[in-house]
Formats: structure tokens, sequence, C-alpha cells
């Protein structure tokens, strides 16, 4: 028996030891199996910016959240440096302490609305750029990612393609950035950034990590991403759900800028800056709801109890009609927050309402839209009007409270136009500029027009016949609006007793053409020298000072009511400024006599007076030029008998001077002599101006100088010592030196230059040395020159002993 027991323990042990062995194979062939069904085979091994993004492969949730809460480049993307410019500009809004942050969300929907307005009218020509199903909605998108701390602005525009997206975000500077930058360093405003063309950079007020995902229809869909650390980043995007078309802006928001996570904030942001946009805006907006859902069990029964406890002869009848229809399942109200896309600008386009119903906040609201001008300054003054007839159209005008800062500036060479043009609503250009001639290209404003086609090109747009009339129809109305502002202001009104009435109703009013005149007063000159058509009616516009008007702006109107009678000319003189002006000889009798003259101290003002001519039968008179006429005088043929010989032997004098005449003058007072110009040429101010002309020819401006002449005054005591001296001795030397310094002097006190101006102070150094009885002679004191012949010794010891001291270095 014993020889059997170690053989019987063994074979047990071992039939224990087996089954458990043969279960963990078991085991572990069943998780092999399972691995297999739970990772079955992929449809596509890498899905990325392609159709199919509805798929819920796990691998493109994983790299959508990993892009989303990212705020470091992507590694494999291709890095670029900011242009240097960009970078200046990025630095001073990273920087910024301006308070009002809000504007990077005006600028971003501003941007999506153009890329709409692109991919519009491309699609007048080619519907299949649209594309099929929502791309189709030409709309923009706002959704926000509170937890994440995300802003993304959506659009389906036209997208940018990859080199888009480099040139347009970095490295190449606009022409409005130097511009922008130059503005904000003088003033300080950021809130003109939209007016540059470089409103995209806004963001970085708000967010210090900025995402850009965008695909156009010629490329694939990209991403461009920067810190604002001086570079920026763009790849293809396999990370997030495709676009199909347009552009998605993420703002990773920094941490003092949570405030714009607030849904409330988002919608009167929307309301305040792009509530006038073409497009609808869409906010992700979360929505409380309530709802009826199944009661529980408990709370069915504790409802029933309480019926029960209280039953009435009302219930009892309840009871019976449920058991008739039959018993309805119980139920509760519970409030859940759902979301939904939430329309934020459903106001109608201004231009197609009744001007009547729209008020002057509407006006000022779509005017900052328009213009992107977000300050607190209301337009000047606007026309909001439709054209019936042959050509129908909507127009609404605004003159702008500033001038542009590069309004002047190349201005016969610039295409630029601030009227945007729409046909039957839709959108076709901003940068059409035959609407409105150059002189009015400071107005903006839109037209929308039902007579011009649609989809023709801007060549064939310009020859439409239509167009001549509305752009007739828009001058004379721009003209009417400022017109209007004129009428209304009280400081031109010349009734001072209805000024007094209705000073507490137009104290707005009160200074606006002013305003306007010191803004745009140029323009209207430009447009008397440019539009003959409408040359009166822009006459009625101008504004100058003049010799009584004590520092005020006057009309011709108001010039002309105020004139003597008998006068026949509207006088004016030009010249640099008005206190040279009112001290100018030409004006002594005038002066005397209470005629008022009008100060021109433009350097336009020479051109404009070469088209004004005359004005309500009025001629215009330079009282620097031949040909003024202040009534008869009697004495005037004995005064020019008194001095012929005088005056015949001084043009002889002044021959090689180019001197026409030596005339008697009508219009000095107290001044000996001054220099006139003939009618036709060139005044002494416009010689000036054109001297300083970059690009001048002298040779070629010789003809265009007036011939002058020297005018006396005969009752000046110069003027009759000097006529005494000729008629004494005219060959006396010193008789002709007086007479040639006295020409200089009036040359110049006329406001020409002189020729040869050390001549002139050498005949008035000569002067001054017979004046304090000095010898024509007398000679300069010699420099003595002993003390440099000693000094030039010392000199060259120093530089032996530096010499000396350098070589004894060079051995040590």
């Amino acid at each position: 028996m014993r020889k059997w027991t170690a053989p019987i323990a063994l074979f047990l042990l071992c039939l224990l030891i087996l089954p458990s062995d043969q279960g963990g194979r078991i085991e572990a062939n069943a998780e092999a199996d399972s691995e297999d069904l739970v990772d079955p085979p992929k449809v596509e091994e890498k899905l990325g910016a392609v159709p199919g993004g509805l798929s819920t492969d796990s691998d493109v949730v994983k790299r959508e959240s990993e892009s989303i809460s990212r705020k470091t480049l992507r590694s494999n993307a291709e890095k670029f440096e900011f242009q240097a410019e960009v970078s200046r500009l990025m630095d001073i809004i990273i920087n910024s302490l301006y308070s009002n942050k809000d504007i990077f969300l005006r600028e971003i929907i501003s941007n999506a609305s153009d890329a709409l307005d692109k991919i519009r009218f491309l699609a007048l020509t080619d519907k299949q750029v649209l594309g099929e199903g929502d791309n189709t909605k030409l709309e923009i998108q706002i959704k926000l990612d509170k937890e994440k701390k995300i802003l993304s602005i959506r659009d389906r525009g036209i997208g940018m393609t990859k080199e888009d997206l480099i040139k347009n975000l970095g490295t190449i500077a606009k022409s409005g950035t130097s511009a922008f930058v130059e503005k904000m360093q003088t003033s300080g405003d950021l809130n003109l950034i939209g007016q540059f063309g470089v409103g995209f950079y806004s963001v970085y007020l708000v967010a210090d990590y900025v995402e850009v995902i965008s695909k156009h229809n010629d490329d694939k869909q990209y991403v461009w991403e920067s810190k604002a650390d001086g570079a920026f980043a763009v790849s293809e995007d396999v990370w997030n759900e495709p676009l199909g078309r347009g552009t998605e802006i993420r703002l990773h928001l920094r941490d003092e800028a949570g405030e714009y996570l607030d849904e409330f904030k988002l919608k009167d942001l929307v309301k305040k800056y792009s509530e006038f946009i073409n497009f609808p805006i869409y906010l992700w907006a979360s929505k409380s709801v309530e709802k009826e859902v199944p009661a529980d069990d408990d709370e069915a029964a504790d409802e029933d109890e309480s019926l029960e406890s209280s039953p009435s002869e009302e219930e009892t009848e309840e009871e019976k009609e449920d058991e008739e229809e039959g018993k309805k399942p119980r139920t509760k109200k519970i409030t859940e927050t759902t979301y939904e896309w939430e329309l934020l600008n459903d106001v109608k386009a201004i231009w197609l309402r009744n001007p009547k119903e729209v008020t002057d906040e509407e006006y000022t609201k779509f005017y900052h839209s328009l213009a992107k001008e977000f300050g607190d300054e209301k337009p000047m003054a606007w026309s909001h009007f439709t054209a019936e007839g042959d050509v129908e159209f909507k127009a609404v005008l605004f003159v702008p409270p500033k001038a542009p800062h590069d309004l002047y500036e190349s201005y016969y060479n610039s295409n630029k136009s601030n009227l945007k043009l729409y046909v039957r609503r839709v959108f076709i250009s901003d940068e059409f500029d035959e609407l409105l001639p150059k002189y009015l290209s400071f107005l903006k404003g839109l037209v929308d027009s039902d007579s011009l086609p649609l989809n023709v090109s801007r060549e064939m747009l310009q020859q439409h016949s239509s167009l001549k009339t509305i752009k007739k129809k828009l001058i004379r109305k721009a003209l009417d609006m400022i017109r209007k502002l004129a009428e209304e202001d009280p400081d031109e009104s010349s009734d001072k007793d209805k000024e007094v009435e209705n000073s507490g109703e137009n104290d707005e009013k009160k200074g606006q053409y002013a305003k306007f005149w010191n803004e745009f007063g140029k323009s209207i000159k430009l447009g008397i020298i440019e539009d003959a058509t409408n040359r009166n009616r822009l006459a009625k516009l101008l504004r100058f000072e003049t010799s009584k008007s004590d520092g005020k702006l006057t009309s011709l109107d108001q010039y002309i009511s105020r004139m003597k009678s008998g006068q026949k000319d509207i006088f004016y003189i030009t010249g640099t400024s008005k206190e040279q002006l009112e001290k100018s000889p030409f004006l002594e009798r005038l002066s005397k006599k209470n005629y008022e003259v009008i100060f021109f101290t433009d350097p336009v003002d020479e051109y404009l007076m070469q088209y004004l001519m005359d004005y309500e039968d009025k001629k215009f008179q330079n009282v620097s030029k031949e040909g003024l006429k202040l009534g008869k005088d009697s004495k005037v043929k004995e005064l020019k008998e008194s001095f012929k010989e005088l005056t015949q032997w001084w043009k002889s004098a002044l021959a090689v001077d180019n001197v026409d005449d030596v005339k008697i003058s009508n219009r000095l007072a107290d001044t000996p002599c001054i220099v006139v110009t003939s009618k036709y040429g060139w005044s002494a101010n416009m010689e000036r101006i054109m001297k300083s002309q970059t690009l001048s020819d002298a040779n070629k401006q010789a003809y265009m100088r007036g011939k002058r002449v020297l005018e006396i005054n005969p009752r000046h005591p110069i003027i009759k010592e000097l006529r005494e001296r000729v008629v004494k001795d005219p060959e006396d030397a010193s008789v002709k030196e007086t007479a040639q310094l006295i020409y200089q002097t009036a040359l110049m006190e006329s406001g020409f230059y002189l020729e040869d101006p050390k001549d002139f102070a050498s005949r008035i150094y000569s002067s001054v040395k017979n004046s304090l009885n000095i010898s024509p002679d007398a000679a300069v004191e010699e420099e003595d020159d002993t003390e440099e012949a000693e000094a030039e010794p010392e000199i060259k010891e120093t530089s032996t002993t530096e010499t000396e001291n350098e070589e004894v270095k060079d051995e040590l």
C-alpha cells in the first residue's frame, strides 16, 4: 500500500494544476478575440480636410480636440517671419493701453462681410463657385467655448489660398500699415484701424494665440497661426472639420478678455457696430425652454395619494371622464438649456426704407458701419433719396466729419472711391470711381441701381448709358446737400434777429459749414477748376476771409450784398497769409475808400481764379494787377503831364530789368511805388508758387510771367524829390543809383523775388555809408595774419611729441 501512495499523490497534484492552465489559455484567447472586435478596420486611415467630414472617427475627434486646445504652433507647419512694419503694428496693438478693445469683433465681421461680397459677385457669372448645401448660405456665424476660452467667427466667403494667407496676414505690408502706424504714433487713436485695411490685427487686443482656418475653391484647406511673437506658421489642415469654403478665425482669449465669452456682450457689440452688415450674423446662443417629461413613479404615487385624501365633486367628474377617455401618463415640467443659431442683425437695409422712417441715430450708425469710422462724431450731413424716371436708383450720401489723411495725395493719379455700387441689392464694387467726380471723392455712401446689368465687367459698366445719368443726379444731390448744410448754419445767416430767435434750436448746426470748409474747402475749389457745368453752383459754396469780415468766412453773395454803389468788380488779392495781405501796399487806397477786398491765401486759389472769371455778372479784379478802376480822378491828366519827364526817364533806366512801363498809380496812399503785373500774366504770388515746384523749368516759365509795370505815387515826397533831381540832371549817377534802389525795394514789397540779392544788398550798404557820412571809397580793414603764423610751429611741435609717444608705446 505504501508503495502506491507516492504515485497517487503525484497524479492528483497534476489534475489540480492542469485545468487552471487551460483556463488561462481560453481567457487569453477570448481577450484577443475581443480586441479584434473592438478595433475594426478603419474606412480611412488618415481623415483630414477632405469630403466625408461627417465621420465620427475617434482620431479625428482627438486631433480636433488637440487643435482647439493648443496654444503652440504646429511642429510640421511652415514658419515665416512677419514683415517689419506688421511687427511694429502688432507691437503697438499688444502693448496698447487702449481701453476700447471691442473693436476687434467689428473688424473681423467687416472682413467676413467683404469675403462674402466677393464670392457673391463671382457667383453672378458662375453659379458653381457657391457649391451645394450649406455652402450656398452666405452668412456669418459666431460661436464661443467658455471652458476653453475660445471665440470663433466663421464665414462662407471666398476663402484664402495658402499664398493669400501668407501675403495678406504676414509678409507683405499694405501701404495702410505704415500710414496707420504713423497715425497711431501721433494721435494714438486705435479706433481708426479699419480705415487703413489692417483691422485683422486688432484681434491681438484680446487674444494671445490666433488660428485662421481657410478653404478656397482653388486650393486645399490651410491653417494660419501665430502667437504674435514676430512669427507665424502655415500648414495644410488635417486636424479640423472641412469648411467646404470660407474662413474660420479662432481667438484663444487672454485671461483678462473673459467678458467676450458672454453671449449678451457679443449681442450688444454686433448691434452696436455691425447692425447694418448686408449678410445675416448668427450667434450660437443658449436658450432656456420648459419641457414636459414623464413623472417618476414615486411622484405619481404621491400625487394620487394627495388626490385621494381630498376628493371633490369636480375631481369625481374628471375621474369619470378619464376612465371614459382612457388613462393618460403622468408628466412634469422641467427647464432645459438648448442651443440654436440666433439671428442678430434683422434690420432692413436703410437705403431701401422710407427716409421719413429712418432716425438720425440710425443714419449715424449706418455711416459708422459703412465708412468703418467708429468715433463719437456724427457725419456733418447726409442725403437719402430715390431717383425715378429713365434710370431708377436709390442712394445714401454722407459728408464725413473729418477729411481722410490722404485726401489730396496723388489726387489725379488715384482711382479711389468711397461709394459702394449695388445692383439690385447685390454688391458689385467699392472701387468704381465713375459715379462721382474726383473733387467729390471725399463723400461716402452707396448707390443701388435697378437699371444697370448684374453680370458685366467693370469696363462694360463704364460705357453703360445709364451711368452718365446716375452720375449727373448724384452730383446735383451732393451739391444740394452741401448747400443745405450752409443754409442751416446760423453763422451763415445775415439776418441777426433770426439767428437770435433760433439760437436754441440750431446750436448743434452752428459753425458746421465753417467746419466743412476747413476740412473740404479745397475740394470745392478743385471742382470749380474741373467742372465747368456746375461752376456757378460750386461758386456759391466758396468761403473766404475779407478785409471787412473780422476773421469770419464770407460767401460771394454776402460780398456782393456789401458792395459800394457804383462798384462793378469783385476785388481780391492773393498771397501767403492774411496777415501779410492786410499790410500790402496794394490795399492802401482801397481801404481808405472803404472797398472790401477778398483774401485768397491757398496756393490753389491762383489756379482757381484763372477759371472763375465772373460771378453774377460781376468781374473779378486782382488788385495787384493792371486794370484797377476806382472811379474818376480829375487831376490824373495834370499829374501825368507833370511827371511825364520822370516816368520816361525811369522807364529807359529800367529797360534792362524788363520793366514794360512806368505809370502814375491810383492805388497808393503811403507807399512811394509798387510793381504790378499785366492782367493776363502771372501775379507775384503765382511766380513764387511756380518757382517752388520740384520739376519747374525757368526757361519754360518765362513766357507766362506778366509784364511788370512800375506804378509811382505822385503825392509821395520821395517821388517828388526824385522828379526834381531828374529834371535838374538826368545823368546824375547818384540819382540813377537811388532810382534803382527804390525799384528793387518796390519789387520786394510787391511780393517778387529779387534776381540779384547781392546787388540789392550792395546798394543798401552804400546808402547806409552815405547816411553815416562814410566815404564811398573807405576800405575794410585787413586782418592781421601774424598770430596764425606764430601758432603753426606750436602745432608742429605738438604733432612731433605725439609721434614720439606712439613710438615709445610700440616699443613697450
